[in-house]
């Protein structure tokens, strides 16, 4: 069966990938650098959500390494596969398509599996994974690289799911992830990463758990960076953040919330399960922890007996918003945090989590550029409802939390 709905023209000097996608009176103009998962002379491969010009099954059976597959808008219903193409990038087209299980899954373990490759996902939507183990997920990630992007995972058991590859590497860019199942008992994780190598999410969103947690890592190195993860008010999440195995974990700029019907009192849980990698540290800065629970909230515990090597927590200029305790749940160096109420930011019912512009909290801040020879300064910040915006270079006013114009 024929799947190729473009007209290639071959690269450019400067390495760049030209095509059109002239199909059914839709011109799509595409022009981008090729990325890891693209060759010269790669094809693009254009489906739609009801078989034509091909269906995704039969471009995924069809497609060679290098190649892309472009799906057009629309609800991609039962539509599932295993991806083991060394090298492949699967995309949506405009308004983003939707992949919804509709009780199917491949292999018993997601929407996507991905098997071994380098391979990029973007501007997807995956819904309603159920597996029969209760483990579905709207991606299984096994093992290589992948890079997930501009994609949202709603109502799966597991938004996003790893396998435990010791090299595997995983990077989250400008995703949404709520609404998981409201099962008892069934711990549903927005994302949660095996034992790979390195997990690294940036401008990304977390909302509406339930008893499982928002992000749980248990990769050698976890970089959380200018996320909004906050279960809000109709969540039930137990942590925000679980390292249950510690390893070398770096949370900057990030807005972590806990709700008033939280599980577990914890925000950011470390070391829990106990230590299994070489080196161990959890880095926090410049992060706005809110708790806006009913009891007072844990805003980071550390099992420090639990993990090797492990000399504490090195936190600076967090923003601490709401009762409970920082400090007293683990040991380390904390300098330039400062505690605040909900009503001292600037408008929490519209999750502007920022302080006013004439907080006398403003600048109060330590220099981030060189805390124990580590330039822990914020280069960006999260920017709703997903993404970030850069701060400028020359920015040297510092103000506790994820915040800083």
């Amino acid at each position: 069966m024929a799947v190729h709905g473009t007209r290639l023209r071959s690269a450019d000097a400067s390495g760049r990938r030209r095509c059109i996608v002239a199909l059914a009176g839709l011109a799509v103009p595409c022009q981008a650098p090729a990325s890891p998962a693209e060759a010269v002379g790669a094809r693009s491969l254009v489906v739609g959500p009801t078989g034509s010009p091909a269906s995704f099954t039969a471009a995924l059976r069809e497609a060679r390494d290098g190649d892309t597959i472009d799906l057009l808008p629309g609800e991609y219903r039962g539509t599932v596969g295993v991806i083991e193409q060394r090298r492949l990038t699967i995309r949506g087209l405009g308004q983003r398509p939707v992949f919804v299980a509709d009780g199917r899954h491949a292999e018993g373990k997601a929407i996507l599996v991905v098997r071994n490759g380098d391979v990029r996902i973007e501007n997807l939507g995956f819904r309603g994974a159920r597996v029969p183990d209760g483990n579905g997920a709207g991606i299984r990630f096994e093992k290589g690289r992948l890079r997930v992007e501009r994609c949202v995972f709603t109502d799966n058991e597991n938004g996003l799911l790893t396998a435990n590859f010791g090299d595997a590497e995983l990077d989250v860019v400008d995703c949404e992830f709520g609404r998981a199942p409201r099962r008892v008992g069934s711990l549903p994780h927005l994302l949660y990463a095996g034992r790979i190598a390195r997990l690294a999410v940036t401008g990304s969103r977390f909302h509406r758990g339930f008893e499982g947690h928002l992000i749980k890592s248990r990769a050698r190195v976890t970089e959380l960076r200018y996320n909004m993860i906050r279960d809000s008010n109709d969540g039930g999440a137990s942590y925000e953040v679980d390292l249950p195995n510690g390893g070398q974990a770096l949370l900057l700029g990030n807005v972590i919330g806990q709700g008033m019907h939280t599980q577990n009192p914890v925000l950011v849980a470390y070391g829990a399960e106990g230590g299994v990698h070489p080196r161990n540290e959890l880095v926090m800065s410049h992060n706005t922890l809110i708790s806006e629970g009913r009891l007072p909230g844990w805003f980071v515990r550390a099992w420090s007996d639990k993990v090797p090597g492990f000399d504490g927590v090195l936190a600076v200029n967090n923003l601490v918003v709401g009762a409970g305790v920082f400090r007293l749940g683990a040991g380390g160096s904390f300098d330039g945090n400062w505690p605040a109420t909900l009503g001292m930011l600037a408008d929490v019912t519209t999750a502007a989590f920022e302080l006013p512009p004439d907080s006398w909290l403003r600048g109060r801040a330590i220099d981030p550029r060189d805390v124990q020879g580590r330039d822990l300064a914020p280069r960006a910040e999260f920017e709703w409802p997903v993404g970030t915006r850069p701060l400028p270079t020359d920015w040297a006013r510092w103000t506790p939390g994820a915040y800083q114009r």
